[in-house]
C-alpha cells in the first residue's frame, strides 16, 4: 500500500505543549473540509452534551455538573468530520473501483472516499462489489452461516457498538450456539482485565472525573493523553490547580505530558500553557514492572524507618491478603538490575517515591504502553499492590484507572461480548429469552488469527472496526480472511478488511452516532454507552442521513438473526429492533447494576454502575478480600544490534482510523513509515537519520520483515524504538502476546534494520 510518498516525509522538532489555537484551527478546517460549515457546526454543539451524542472516540467521562460550551478536543472534532462528511460512496463508485485498483489504497485514502450508501456484494469470481438488496443480503448470510457449524463462525465487534447494540450481536451468536466473540478489548485493555479481577474483584476502573479533580497524586503511566484522549489533560490541570501533582511515566517525550494550552481559556492562547507533569520518567519499554517493584520496596523502607506514616495498616489488616509475601518479596531490591532494566538512576525512582509516600490519594492511570506486553499482567498487579499498600481504594481521589480507548468498548464487555462469559450471565440470559447459551469457551482475537490461519473460519461477521489492520501478523491474518467462505462487515466507510475479503464478502452500510435514527413506528430512537468510569448514559444523533438506505446497527443484527435463526426462534427480534426501550427492559433484567434501565438512562447525567471497592471498599474475589500478588522481575532487553520497538498512535490518528498524514505534536509530516530512535543509538548502530531502512523482527528465531522505513532521530529512550500501528503491525508474531491476557505484544518487538536495497 504505497499511495502515499513516502519521500516526501518532512520532519520537524516535537512540541512541547498541547492542544492550543493550533488544535482549534485544525478541527474546524477538518470539519468544514469534510461536512461543510452547516453540519460541522450541528455536530460540535452536540457532541458530549446532554441529550446529544456521544464522542464516536474516545471513552473519556462528561462532568456532571457544568459542561463547558464545546466539550470534546481536536481528535473528537476530526473523528466527528470523518462521520458526518457528506461524500458518499455509491455503488457506482465500487463498480469504477475493482478490488485490484484498491490493494495499495491505504486506509487513509478509502477513508476519505466517503460514508457507504447501500449495501454491497462481492461474490466468488466476482474482482468488484455490486449493489445488493438488504433482504437478499440477510439471506445470504443465513445461507452460509445454516451451511456451517457455529464453531466455524466468528463474530468480531468493534468500542464503537452501543450498549443496546452489542447486547442483541451477543445475543444472536450465543443462540446460533457460540462464544466466538472477539472484540476490540482483547487488543488492547484484556491485561487490565486480567490483573484486576483475581486481585480487586472487578475488571474496570475505581476512580470518578471527579476523583482525578481531588487526587493529591496522579500517575500516568504508558499513555498520551494529548492525542489519544486530550480531555483528560483538563482534568490533570484541575488537579495541579487544587494542590495536586502529577507523574508521567513514558518511554517518549509526549507533548501532552509537559503542557497543556487549554483552548478554552484565554492562558491556553499564550506562552507554553499549564505544567502537567511535576515529573517525568522517561522509562525504557517495558520496564514499568520494574519500577513499580522499586516504589513498593522504597515505600516499606519508609514505612520502616517511620511506622504507621506510609502503610495503611487498617485497610491492609482487614481488607487484603497476602501482604506478608508480598513485604517479604520487596524487602531488598537488587539496584543495578533495576536501572538496566527501567533506563532510570536510583535518585529518579526515589524522588517519585518520596512523591507517593507522602500522599493520602493517588490515582494510578495506564494505558496500552502497560497492556501489551508478556509480562503485562505481572506489571499492572505491582500498580495494585502499589494501591493497596496505602489503601487507595474506596476514598475521594485514590484508586485505580485503567484508561479505555474506544467510545464504549468498556460498555461492550458488560453487555457480554466476551468470549469467556461467566455462568451466571449465560444463566440470566437463558432465562430471561428461553435460549441455552453455550458454555464453551469462544475465539478471542489472537485465537481468531489462528483459526484463520487453521482455515477453522467460514463466516466472519465484524460489527464495526477494520479487523485486519488492527491485529497482529498482518500478512498471515489478512492470507487467512482471503480464505474464509463469507465475511460480513457492518460499517460505515471503506476500509482494509473489505478489500481483504473473504470468497464471498458483504458490507452492509450502517448508521453513525451522529446519524438520525427515526425510522421507526415508535419514532426517533436512543442508545447509550458506558465510559471509562462506568457512567452510562444516552447518545443520539441529529443529523440527517447521507443515504436514505442506510440501517441502524440494532436492526441490522436483528434482521441477520431472524434471516439465520428462522421464524420459531424464542427471540422477538422484531421487537427490539423496533424500540430500543424493549432491548434495554431486556438488558435490566439480565445484567446486574441495569435495574430501572429505561428510567435511569433518562436522567440528567445517567447513572454510574455499581463499583465494590469504589463504593464500599469491599472486593469481590475468590477470598472475598483484595490481593497482593507476587512476581519475578522481568523486562525486556534487546540484544547486540537490536532494538525493543513499541507501535503507537499519531497525532492524526485513532487506531485504524486516519485523519491526515501528519504527527504534529511529533513534527513529523507527510509520512508515516517512519522509525523513532535515539541519535545515540542511530550511531551506535551505524546508521545516519533519514536513512532508508528494512526492519527486521525477532521473536522465537522466526523473523519477520516490514520494508522502507525511514530512521528518525528522536529523543525517545536509550535502547528503545518507535513506530506507527498499524504500519508495523507485520512485526508483531501472533505468538508474541501478553501471558494470561493473550493481547498482542505491539510494545514488545526486538527489531534490527537492514539498509534498504531497492
Amino acid at each position: 500500500m504505497k499511495d502515499i510518498d513516502e519521500d516526501a516525509l518532512r520532519v520537524g522538532h516535537p512540541e512541547t505543549s498541547a492542544a492550543g489555537l493550533t488544535a482549534v484551527a485544525v478541527a474546524l478546517q477538518r470539519g468544514f473540509e469534510q461536512a461543510g460549515p452547516l453540519r460541522t457546526a450541528r455536530s460540535l454543539v452536540r457532541i458530549n452534551q446532554r441529550g446529544g451524542f456521544d464522542c464516536p472516540g474516545c471513552a473519556w467521562p462528561e462532568p456532571n455538573g457544568h459542561r463547558k460550551a464545546a466539550e470534546f478536543c481536536e481528535n473528537g472534532a476530526k473523528a466527528v468530520a470523518e462521520e458526518a462528511t457528506v461524500h458518499t460512496v455509491t455503488p457506482e463508485w465500487w463498480d469504477a473501483h475493482p478490488i485490484e485498483s484498491l490493494e495499495d489504497k491505504t486506509d487513509y485514502w478509502l477513508s476519505k472516499q466517503g460514508r457507504i450508501t447501500e449495501p454491497v456484494v462481492l461474490r466468488p469470481g466476482d474482482d468488484r462489489y455490486r449493489r445488493i438488496s438488504w433482504g437478499d443480503a440477510f439471506d445470504l448470510v443465513a445461507e452460509h452461516v445454516n451451511a456451517t457449524t457455529p464453531e466455524r463462525c466468528v463474530f468480531y465487534t468493534s468500542g464503537r457498538t452501543a450498549n443496546e447494540t452489542a447486547f442483541m450481536y451477543q445475543l444472536f451468536a450465543r443462540s446460533l450456539g457460540t462464544n466466538n466473540l472477539p472484540d476490540c478489548s482483547n487488543m488492547c485493555h484484556e491485561s487490565s482485565g486480567s490483573a484486576l479481577n483475581p486481585t480487586i474483584g472487578i475488571g474496570k476502573g475505581t476512580v470518578s472525573l471527579e476523583d482525578i479533580h481531588d487526587a493529591q497524586l496522579v500517575f500516568v503511566v504508558g499513555q498520551n493523553p494529548g492525542t489519544n484522549h486530550p480531555r483528560m489533560l483538563s482534568a490533570l490541570k484541575e488537579c495541579r490547580d487544587r494542590g495536586g501533582k502529577v507523574v508521567a511515566v513514558n518511554p517518549l517525550p509526549e507533548a501532552g505530558l509537559l503542557h497543556f494550552k487549554d483552548p478554552q481559556q484565554l492562558s491556553g492562547y499564550v506562552g507554553e500553557g499549564a505544567t502537567i507533569s511535576d515529573e517525568f520518567l522517561q522509562i525504557k519499554v517495558g520496564g514499568d514492572l520494574a519500577l513499580f517493584q522499586a516504589l513498593g520496596h522504597l515505600l516499606l523502607e519508609e514505612e520502616r524507618r517511620a511506622p504507621g506514616t506510609v502503610v495503611d495498616r487498617a485497610f491492609v489488616d482487614a481488607q487484603t491478603e497476602g501482604f506478608d509475601a508480598y513485604a517479604a518479596a520487596r524487602a531488598s531490591i537488587d539496584w543495578d538490575e533495576t536501572e538496566r532494566a527501567t533506563g532510570l538512576s536510583r535518585l529518579e525512582i526515589a524522588a517519585v517515591a518520596k512523591l507517593l509516600a507522602a500522599s493520602k490519594a493517588t490515582i494510578m492511570c495506564w494505558a496500552l504502553g502497560l497492556t501489551q506486553q508478556p509480562h503485562s499482567v505481572d506489571t499492572i498487579r505491582e500498580i495494585v499492590n502499589v494501591l493497596l499498600l496505602q489503601g487507595n481504594f474506596g476514598k475521594p481521589g485514590a484508586g485505580a484507572c485503567p484508561v479505555r480507548g474506544h467510545s464504549n468498548v468498556q460498555g461492550d464487555r458488560t453487555m457480554g461480548i466476551w468470549e469467556k462469559p461467566q455462568e451466571g450471565f449465560l444463566a440470566a440470559l437463558d432465562a430471561e429469552f428461553g435460549i441455552v447459551s453455550p458454555r464453551g469457551h469462544g475465539f478471542d482475537s489472537t485465537e481468531a488469527l489462528h483459526a484463520f490461519e487453521r482455515d477453522e473460519i467460514d463466516v466472519f461477521v465484524a460489527l464495526g472496526g477494520n479487523f485486519a489492520q488492527a491485529n497482529s501478523d498482518t500478512e498471515a491474518l489478512e492470507a487467512g480472511m482471503r480464505r474464509a467462505g463469507l465475511t460480513v462487515h457492518i460499517s460505515t466507510k471503506p476500509n482494509r478488511s473489505h478489500i481483504v475479503h473473504g470468497r464471498t464478502s458483504l458490507i452492509l452500510p450502517t448508521l453513525g452516532r451522529t446519524d438520525r435514527d427515526d425510522k421507526h413506528a415508535s419514532g426517533r430512537q436512543f442508545l447509550s454507552v458506558e465510559d471509562s468510569m462506568s457512567m452510562v448514559h444516552s447518545t443520539q444523533g441529529r443529523l440527517e442521513p447521507v443515504s436514505e438506505h442506510l440501517l441502524a446497527e440494532p436492526v441490522i443484527v436483528a434482521r441477520m438473526a431472524a434471516a439465520v435463526l428462522g421464524g420459531g426462534h424464542p427471540v422477538d427480534w422484531r421487537a427490539m429492533a423496533e424500540d430500543y426501550d424493549v432491548i434495554r427492559e431486556h438488558i435490566s433484567r439480565v445484567i446486574p447494576g441495569f435495574e430501572d434501565f429505561n428510567g435511569r438512562v433518562r436522567q440528567k447525567n445517567g447513572f454510574q454502575l455499581p463499583n465494590p471497592p469504589r463504593d464500599t471498599r469491599t472486593f469481590a474475589t475468590d477470598v472475598g478480600r483484595a490481593q497482593f500478588t507476587v512476581s519475578p522481575l522481568e523486562y525486556l532487553e534487546a540484544p547486540p544490534g537490536h532494538l525493543i520497538l513499541q507501535t503507537v498512535r499519531s497525532h492524526d490518528q485513532y487506531n485504524t482510523t486516519f485523519y491526515g498524514q501528519d504527527d504534529r505534536y511529533r513534527g513529523i509530516s507527510d509520512g508515516r513509515r517512519v522509525i523513532l530512535v535515539h541519535p545515540a543509538d542511530l550511531e551506535d548502530l551505524g546508521f545516519a537519520d533519514r536513512e532508508l531502512v528494512d526492519v527486521v523482527s525477532v521473536f522465537r528465531g522466526e523473523e519477520r520483515r516490514a520494508d522502507r522505513f525511514r530512521l528518525v532521530g528522536y529523543p525517545t529512550a536509550r535502547g528503545c524504538a518507535a513506530a506507527y500501528f498499524p504500519e508495523a503491525n507485520a512485526l508483531v508474531h501472533r505468538d508474541l502476546v501478553a501471558r494470561e491476557s493473550n493481547t498482542p505484544g505491539f510494545k514488545a518487538l526486538t527489531v534490527r534494520f537492514v539498509p534498504h536495497a531497492g
